[in-house]
């Protein structure tokens, strides 16, 4: 079952509801999204990507992901 862009941002605005998020792509299955949220500030990448992952909710785990790809920008606010 294919994911939309405004499925992703709606579970990514539910774990980040302050923050900015754009979420493009349109082929269901390979997309890119920007969070810029004040909670990611003093964490490195990779402790910022994985709580953008755990927003997901499992949409990405494994083979049978709804989710097969998502390029991921993460940062605090400038």
């Amino acid at each position: 079952m294919a994911i939309t862009a405004h499925e992703i941002e709606t579970l990514l605005r539910e774990a980040f509801p302050d923050a900015s998020i754009k979420v493009q792509g349109d082929d269901g299955a390979h997309f890119a999204a920007e969070v810029i949220d004040e909670s990611f500030r003093g964490k490195n990448r990779v402790q910022q990507q994985r709580a953008v992952y755990a927003a997901l909710k499992g949409k990405m785990d494994g083979a049978n992901g709804e989710l097969h790809a998502l390029a991921l920008t993460t940062k605090a606010p400038g």
